[in-house]
This record gives structure tokens, C-alpha cells and sequence, in this order.
């Protein structure tokens, strides 16, 4: 196929410094040519379909801040469009870059819409979704190829940025996935494989492989290879049917650049600690170093409810190796459909984990936050000190209840001494007078 003359990926290889490389080279701290032979070369993904109009756009690649990605969504059972934004909101005011919408419950488009108008960063989806909302129930999927693009170019046309394509999994990876403990965890790569399975049939979605390029290169859509075969747990990670999908990824990501699609490759998942720099060194080899979009990795299994803490310690590893943007997982993850609340916790456990991993790499000015906030605390400045916090709501809010416990006014003025020490043993105020 022919490069489309539009996408980033094209004008980047024809040498053309679009207004959307600028934005990124400036709020990276990085010369605009670094951008584009990034973008030319596949290992920077610029998310920026042409219908989403209010769009601020952003870079993904590992020579990048790592990004991080919040998923929101209603379910059959739960939610609604007003409680989406809210969602949307949240992420977004915590620092969330990007946003999926993997809404499985009713009136997905409206939903869809409402979200992409209201927001100013990258939105994601997982077609096969809305594919199998549509079906009577979840045995009755049209997977036809007609049915596929049609859902595809809806949603390219309403200014969805990125897309997750389960195109990798294939059927000759399922006997390995039979011997798993947690066999298939992935819903859209779980109901590929039982078409693939009753049918006899390949996966649709490679069937179709290049008309669904020839969309994505119309809109400027930026495909995000989905892990059918991701491992869902530790006693599954790592195996052969994780390796063999991350292979067929890497071939369909050559596919992908030759049409002029940007693309990105999504990763694992649950992964023991151990492993982590090896599978993000295995993407690098097998998928030419396009940006590798990783879920967690969960560390461990067996702490429900703070799985935003267990995946966020496998993230900061993956970053620090060479994950360009991180899943966020929420304390939910497990248990059931999270809330606004769970957004905010889940996005703040994946800013940790995406700024530490940023300052281990050297990332142009990454520690300039953290050096500026202990000049305030040194200087006993606590409004700076908020200023300066990932989370300056928290921050306050903590400071707050130091000072109702000592029955001050939260307006109280500053003192040289937080509650921890008091003022006969704060060390920073003791040290001045050496």
C-alpha cells in the first residue's frame, strides 16, 4: 500500500515538521526534528485523529515522559454518560494523558460522543466492544468483515484517536493457552479465540488487517495492537502463548507503517517482578522498538483492593525499561467497575510510577518538580509545597487535618514545623543553626 499523505507517520517521513510535532517537542523539552525522525522511524506515536478538533496533542515513546492511560466506561450493569465525565474529569484533573473509553453498556455512541467532545486528550476504544454490545447476546457476534469496518470507520469518524485491534492472536496459540491457569483474560482476545475455536476459522480482525488500515490512514487513527494472550496472572506470565502473539504484533506493526498508520504494541499484564526488564527488552527485539503500551504489570496476585499499588510498582519498572505508556489499574481492578474516586487513586498511583521511571532515565528537566518542592520545604512554604505536589488536593488535605488535630484553623499561618516533629526536634529547622 501507498503511505496516506496526511498522517503523521507520512509527513514525518517525507520530512515535514507538523504543527502537532512542534506541540510535542515543546512540552518535552525537545528539539522538533528529535520528533519527527521519532515519528518517521515508528518509535514516537503522536495520537491525533483529524475529527477530534479540541485535541492538545502528545507523544508516546519510551525517549519521552512515560504517559499514562486511565480507562473509564459504563457497563451493562452500572453507570451512565454523566457519570463518564465525571470520570473523564477526574483523570484528566489528576493527570491522566490519555483516556479509553470502554463502555459496554447502553447508547455506547452518545456516550462515545459526549466523551470525545468534552476531551482535550487522546481517546481510546476497543471496537470489539461495541461490536459484541450490538449482538442479542455474546454467542451471536457478527464478525463479518463488513460488520468490523463499519464499527471502525464510526468511530474513526467521530474522532476516536487510537484504537485497540486483538489482530495478533491466531489460532495456532490457543493449545498454549489451553494450559494456562487463567487460560485467556483479555475479553476482547477471549472471544476471538472462541470464534476461532467453533468456526475453524481465522481471527477476523487479521482477515480484514488492511482495510482496516486504509481507515485508520484516512482519520490519522493510531492502532494500539491489543495482547489477546496477555497473562492474567503470575503462574500464566511470560509463557508461550504470550511470546507467540508479541511476534505476530511486531510483523502486523511492520504492516502498519509500510500504509502509513501509526501504531503502538500493548503489553502485559500480570508479570513477577523478575521478568519485567525481559519482556520489555523482548518487545524492543521483536516489535522494532515501536512504543510499547503496557497494563500494570501487576506484580502479585493476592492483594484485591490494592492492586493500584501492587501494578503500580511493576510500572515504574516497565518505564524504567523502556514502556513508553502505562495502563493505570485502580484499587477496583478485580472487584468491579471503578468510580471517580477509584480514577483518582489508580491515575495518582500511575503519576508516581510514570515520574519516578522518568527520573531514572534522565528525562530533559524530570526532577525539576522535585528539586523546586524541597527548596519549599526548606523554606517552610507550604503553599508552595502544594503548588509543587503531584496531588495538591491530598496535600491539603493532610496538612488540613494536622491542623484540626492540634485544634487550628485550617487557615492557620504557616509554622517552621509540621506535626511529625514539633518544633524541638524538626531536623530541617535544628540543621539551620549549625
Amino acid at each position: 500500500m501507498t503511505l496516506s499523505c496526511h498522517t503523521q507517520l507520512a509527513q514525518a517521513q517525507q520530512g515535514i515538521i507538523t504543527p502537532q510535532m512542534q506541540a510535542v517537542a515543546d512540552s518535552e523539552f525537545r528539539e522538533a526534528e528529535f520528533i519527527r525522525q521519532g515519528v518517521a522511524a515508528g518509535t514516537i506515536v503522536i495520537p491525533a485523529n483529524i475529527r477530534h478538533c479540541n485535541l492538545v496533542p502528545m507523544g508516546i515513546g519510551r525517549q519521552l515522559k512515560t504517559k499514562i492511560n486511565a480507562n473509564i466506561g459504563t457497563s451493562s450493569l452500572s453507570s451512565c454518560p454523566h457519570q463518564e465525565l465525571q470520570k473523564l474529569q477526574a483523570a484528566v484533573k489528576y493527570g491522566a494523558d490519555t483516556v479509553m473509553d470502554l463502555s459496554t453498556g447502553a447508547n455506547l455512541e452518545h456516550t462515545r460522543g459526549a466523551i470525545i467532545a468534552a476531551a482535550t486528550v487522546p481517546i481510546g476504544t476497543v471496537p470489539i466492544y461495541e461490536l459484541a454490545c450490538r449482538a442479542n447476546d455474546d454467542q451471536d457476534i457478527d464478525f463479518s468483515t463488513e460488520a468490523i469496518l463499519a464499527v471502525i470507520r464510526s468511530q474513526a469518524e467521530q474522532g476516536v484517536d487510537y484504537m485497540t485491534i486483538h489482530a495478533g492472536i491466531r489460532p495456532v496459540q490457543l493449545p498454549a493457552a489451553c494450559q494456562r491457569k487463567l487460560r485467556i483474560v483479555s475479553r476482547g482476545g477471549a472471544l476471538i479465540a472462541r470464534y476461532m475455536a467453533k468456526t475453524g476459522r481465522d481471527n477476523p480482525f487479521y482477515d480484514c488487517f488492511d482495510r482496516i488500515l486504509e481507515i485508520c490512514a484516512q482519520y490519522d487513527v493510531t492502532l494500539s495492537l491489543g495482547d489477546g494472550m496477555r497473562p492474567g496472572c503470575l503462574a500464566d506470565a511470560s509463557d508461550e502463548a504470550q511470546f507467540a502473539e508479541l511476534a505476530q504484533l511486531g510483523q502486523l506493526g511492520r504492516r502498519c507503517r509500510q500504509a502509513g498508520v501509526q501504531v503502538m504494541i500493548e503489553g502485559p499484564g500480570h508479570i513477577p517482578l523478575q521478568q519485567i526488564q525481559m519482556n520489555m527488552l523482548r518487545e524492543q527485539e521483536l516489535c522494532d522498538d515501536a512504543p510499547f503500551y503496557i497494563l500494570g504489570p501487576v506484580v502479585m496476585d493476592c492483594a484485591p483492593g490494592y492492586d493500584h499499588i501492587t501494578s503500580a510498582i511493576g510500572a515504574t519498572l516497565g518505564a524504567w525499561h523502556g514502556a513508553a505508556m502505562l495502563c493505570y489499574v485502580t484499587p477496583k481492578e478485580h472487584l468491579g467497575l471503578p468510580n471517580a474516586a477509584d480514577v483518582r487513586d489508580g491515575v495518582m498511583a500511575y503519576k508516581i510510577a510514570a515520574h519516578a521511571a522518568d527520573i531514572a532515565k534522565g528525562i530533559p528537566h524530570a526532577q525539576d518538580r522535585d528539586d523546586a518542592i524541597s527548596q519549599a520545604r526548606a523554606e517552610f512554604d507550604w503553599d508552595k509545597q502544594f503548588e509543587l505536589a503531584l496531588d495538591p488536593d491530598k496535600a491539603r488535605e493532610l496538612r488540613a487535618e494536622s491542623l484540626q488535630e492540634r485544634n487550628l484553623p485550617a487557615s492557620a499561618p504557616g509554622e517552621k514545623f509540621c506535626t511529625m516533629c514539633g518544633p524541638k526536634l524538626c531536623s530541617m529547622r535544628v540543621s539551620r543553626e549549625i
